[in-house]
């Protein structure tokens, strides 16, 4: 996917207006969608490394929301669409160099996965739930049978999933901000780092929300370093994208990048989270929130950023 800018000879900031094409609902949408990636990639990889019981949060309980989180993600996409009747047409091709294309496709195959994975846990939630039918009691064992095949595709599909939320950002050439390789990267793993912390919420195991908390300071550490790296990419690179990086080193995201997705969501919660598995007294809660509200605050502000960020005439 690429967008073209129409410029002129004259490019003035102070009257040229700048359009954002964009509202909350794509980043919010990219929120949930890497979201659900994180936690199904966690899911899968507990099956295939054989500890689905030593942490049934990640495996039976947490997966449980990832339809709704899905189905809502779609939702907002399906909000921003100028031609909301022709949906459809994204399914009639395949176009490997667009990522809206094999992203819709990835998201097709994710959701009916998603929805199958909940079934088979739906006992977490009802304990005596039955399928009244043996259509669905056969569909239960067949999928049963096969879970381990089903935590492969969890596992490979939310990798893909988790990056393309990024990769939709980084394929518009036309805004220097977003046109840096880091973004896959950063999202994916930012998509994680939300799948453990939504795990964190929903364990009721002390030993589990330390494990997971212990792999979420290893994510948080590395989205710390893509993003340094990120913007050492960028003033070590053209004019214009040095331009695009002052709107975080003292430009007008300045203050909202680094209060509210580096301070508050990412360097609070890793003390936080350092703090609990050193068993210190403190609301356990805290730091998963922050991580999610940091994820979402960093898909908001690189979406409204970008579209400020301009190629200079």
């Amino acid at each position: 996917m690429t967008e073209d800018i129409i410029v002129s000879g004259r490019m003035n900031h102070l009257i040229d207006p700048h359009l954002e094409v964009w509202e909350w609902q794509i980043p919010a949408y990219l929120f949930l969608g890497g979201l659900a990636a994180g936690i199904l990639f966690f899911a899968g990889l507990m099956v295939l490394t054989g500890r689905e019981d030593k942490y049934p949060a990640a495996v039976r309980k947490a997966p449980l929301l990832v339809p709704v989180i899905l189905v809502l993600g779609l939702f907002f996409l399906f909000l921003d669409l100028k031609h909301k009747l022709f949906f459809w047409r994204l399914y009639t091709t395949i176009k490997l160099g667009a990522p809206m294309s094999w992203g819709a496709w990835v998201l097709l195959l994710v959701t009916p996965l998603s929805f199958i994975w909940a079934a088979l846990n739906i006992r977490e939630l009802f304990p005596r739930w039955d399928w009244k039918y043996d259509i669905l009691k056969k569909l239960e064992a067949f999928f049963r049978k096969y879970r381990t095949y089903l935590a492969w595709a969890m596992v490979l599909l939310s990798v893909v999933l988790g990056i393309y939320t990024g990769i939709l950002f980084s394929a518009f050439n036309g805004r220097p901000l977003w046109n840096t390789s880091i973004l896959g990267p950063l999202f994916l793993v930012s998509g994680m780092s939300g799948g453990a912390a939504a795990i964190v919420l929903m364990s009721r195991s002390r030993e589990e929300r330390h494990y997971f908390a212990r792999i979420d300071l290893l994510l948080i550490f590395i989205e710390l370093v893509l993003i340094v790296h990120m913007f050492m990419g960028f003033l070590s690179s053209t004019q214009t994208q040095i331009d695009a990086a002052q709107l975080f080193l003292g430009g007008k995201y300045t203050a909202p990048f680094w209060i509210f997705v580096v301070i508050l969501g990412l360097v609070t919660p890793a003390i936080l989270e350092l703090m609990e598995i050193k068993h210190k007294r403190i609301p356990w809660v805290a730091a998963p929130v922050l991580v999610l509200f940091g994820g979402i605050m960093l898909r908001m502000i690189i979406a409204f950023a970008g579209q400020v960020s301009h190629w200079n005439v």
